[in-house]
């Protein structure tokens, strides 16, 4: 069966992490499934150096003091699902400094590559919980959740249409002595071009005759001695039969000959024509040497006027033909400069209808956010007392920002408000974790382990509307006690179904629900340390989470707890009864 996406559509989730000579990783490919990854392993030995590999493959900055010891450049490479060919991006980092970041072997800036791979993953991490805490994001969620597509595009339109009209109206305002400057610059050039009369092909014509002007007694010399060639006529005392001449005498033998013999006929008509040709050609010769100027005034009159189109020429940087075109271009923008003002009212009374629509479009945009706000905020609200964060109160506030006085507004309620291709709302996530405390935005939230819930029950209630194929939770369990542990695996193992989801771990109830589970030890190879990663079996699970439960030697009790938790993560994926994950 064809899959489902198609051709030529965005790369996926991640297949396989390489890196090599970052930090204490020596060299780990991992090759991640579908669904919940967890990466679980003793304090210290890598996991979450894996995590800050991935994000520097995706764009993150280079930190050279994270190349392995005795290396010359730490090396990440990212393979993510896509058709017809996986996605590779790769990201290297000198112990100098120098960054090279490729992406499908073509070299790119690290900007480039956070363009291209940053929507593919979207970590979260006690530190860093990225996009989230964007309140831009929030409000891209918000629309995402509530299906607001086609609102987004006809705000995005209207703004557009206003914009463009906005900066036609930009190019009318003309200062009315800058104007009046332009107008008569335009006036004298038109003048100026018209009163030249040109004449396409002029200044060729001109430099001819100046050409020939400058041998004119040569020319006149050379026309009659020509003329009197042909004609007979060469100044001696006793001239000799013309070319012409002679012509027409072997014409008349020739008919002699062909009286008596009928060969010769054709001859006859070749010389006559011949004797016809030269009579021409002896003319031709007279006319020309009569045309060559000899008058200086009419020299000087010729090199004048060749002068005037030269310096038009050089002065419009253009040839005499495209001065024609010049001038009708330069009458055109007179035409258009004098009726700036009418132009500059139609614009204005555009404006107007085309910000009328934008407010419209907006207001229709916003009605569906709040509805959606008020939804998104209580089905947030019940995953997070899910998670174990009970009397948390989650509110999607959706407001306006009222317009800075330089600043393009609409008028709304009453108020002028700002107003951009998004719409004209302040989309922002609160949350009040304890009863009787005011909401705060999320960005503001200072609790790790409740910032970290918070996330994943955004990301549950989301996972439809967010199409980041890869999530990534790093250490989001840390705050949280064994009784949250378990709706926490649940939502990690549900969040999978829609999205491949990487988690870094340390309770074992999560990491009982895992699709694959990859375990993460330190080791000594060649009297240096190194990070070791594989991916566990049956079997080498028990004793993870065993060793989880009750340290490294964890007795008979620990793998009791540890095969229990198997047990009931494998009774909860059976009874939720979900298909087979296929790719998205």
């Amino acid at each position: 069966m064809a899959d489902p996406r198609g051709p030529g559509l965005a790369a996926g989730r991640l297949l396989e992490l390489a890196v090599a000579d970052f930090a204490l990783i020596e060299r780990v490919r991992i090759t991640f499934a579908e669904g919940f990854n967890v990466l679980t392993g003793e304090t210290g030995a890598g996991k979450s150096l894996l995590i800050d590999a991935l994000g520097l493959a995706l764009g993150a900055r280079a930190d050279p003091s994270l190349v392995r010891h005795g290396a010359d450049a730490a090396r990440v490479e990212a393979l993510f699902d896509r058709l017809p060919e996986a996605l590779v991006c790769v990201r290297e980092v000198g112990v100098n400094g120098r960054s090279v970041a490729r992406v499908d072997d073509e070299t790119l800036t690290a900007g480039r590559l956070a363009a291209i791979a940053g929507p593919l993953v979207e970590i979260h991490g006690q530190r860093d919980q990225g996009r989230l805490l964007d309140e831009r994001w929030q409000r891209e969620l918000l629309d995402g959740y509530g299906g607001h597509a086609a609102e987004r595009a006809a705000v995005a339109a209207a703004v557009g249409a206003w914009r463009d009209n906005e900066a036609a109206l930009a190019s009318l305002a003309i200062d009315p002595l800058e104007l009046e400057r332009r107008v008569a610059l335009l006036e004298h050039e038109v003048e100026e071009i018209a009163g030249a009369r040109l004449v396409p092909g002029e200044a060729v014509a001109i430099r001819a005759r100046l050409d020939a002007s400058r041998h004119g007694e040569a020319i006149a010399r050379g026309s009659a001695a020509l003329a009197g060639l042909l004609a007979g006529d060469d100044g001696e005392a006793e001239a000799s039969p013309g070319a012409r001449e002679q012509a027409s005498r072997a014409a008349a033998e020739a008919a002699a000959l062909a009286r008596l013999d009928a060969r010769y006929e054709p001859l006859v008509e070749r010389l006559a024509g011949t004797a016809a040709e030269l009579d021409d050609v002896a003319s031709e010769a007279r006319r020309l040497a009569e045309t060559v100027d000899h008058d200086p005034a009419a020299l000087a009159t010729l090199e004048a006027r060749l002068s005037t189109l030269y310096s038009l020429e050089r002065r419009y940087g253009t040839d005499i033909d495209g001065l024609v075109g010049r001038a009708d271009e330069a009458a055109a923008e007179i035409d258009r400069l004098r009726h700036l003002g009418t132009e500059r009212t139609r614009r204005r009374a555009d404006g107007e209808r085309l910000l009328a629509n934008v407010a419209s479009a907006c207001v229709v945009l916003s009605t569906r956010r709040s509805r959606a706000a008020t939804e998104l905020g209580t089905a947030i609200e019940t995953a997070v007392a899910e998670l174990g964060l009970r009397g948390t109160r989650v509110e999607i506030a959706v407001g306006r920002r009222i317009a800075a006085p330089d600043e393009p507004a609409i008028e709304l309620g009453g108020d002028a408000v700002a107003f951009d291709a998004t719409g004209a709302d302040v989309v922002v996530f609160l949350i009040a974790p304890n009863p009787g405390e005011p909401a705060r935005p999320l960005a503001k939230i200072a609790s790790g382990g409740e910032l970290s819930r918070l996330a994943l029950a955004i990301e549950e209630v989301l996972a439809a509307a967010d199409a980041t194929p890869t999530l990534v939770f790093d250490e989001i369990d840390a705050g949280i006690g064994g009784r949250s542990a378990d709706p926490v695996a649940r939502t990690l193992w549900l969040l999978g179904r829609r999205h491949q989801v990487l988690c870094v771990t340390h309770l074992p109830q999560i990491a009982a629900h895992a699709d694959a589970h990859f375990g993460i030890k330190k080791v000594e190879r060649a009297g240096r340390t190194v990070t070791e990663v594989r991916r566990l079996t049956d079997d080498d699970r028990v004793a993870e989470l065993a060793a989880m439960i009750g340290g490294p030697a964890a007795g008979a009790a620990a793998i009791a707890s540890a095969r229990d938790l198997l047990e009931r993560a494998a009774a909860f994926r059976a009874s939720r009864a979900v298909p087979a994950r296929t790719r998205r």
